[in-house]
């Protein structure tokens, strides 16, 4: 039994040829499917990295205000000294000076 090959000549070629461009056909389109949700998805990385960046300054600020607000219950210096800076209190016998920022050359507003 010899099989025989059946030359379709032609026709053969062309379907294989169609299916070829039928495959690249759909993974181009997928590829242009996927292409915005690929950038998407890189703009939300940043995101997210500029997101955590601003957590942790801000925890660092909340660490730092936390340090002073313990400070100020517990240590009378610090109280003192933010009276003092604040407020402008001097203790009896003191004098308090105070400075003034230099005027700037700008119009006034009438």
């Amino acid at each position: 039994m010899k099989e025989e090959s059946v030359d379709l000549g032609i026709w053969d070629k062309l379907t294989r040829a169609v299916l070829v461009l039928l495959v690249a056909a759909v993974a181009v389109g997928i590829g242009f499917l996927c292409v915005p949700l690929i950038q998407q998805n890189e703009r939300m990385r940043q995101k997210n990295l500029e997101l955590e960046t601003q957590i942790q300054r801000e925890e660092e600020t909340g660490r730092q205000l936390k340090a002073t607000l313990d400070a100020q219950r517990s240590d009378p210096k610090a109280v003192e000294r933010l009276a003092r800076e604040k407020l402008g209190y001097a203790k009896p016998g003191e004098v308090v000076i105070r400075f003034q920022e230099p005027a700037t050359n700008a119009v006034p507003v009438p």
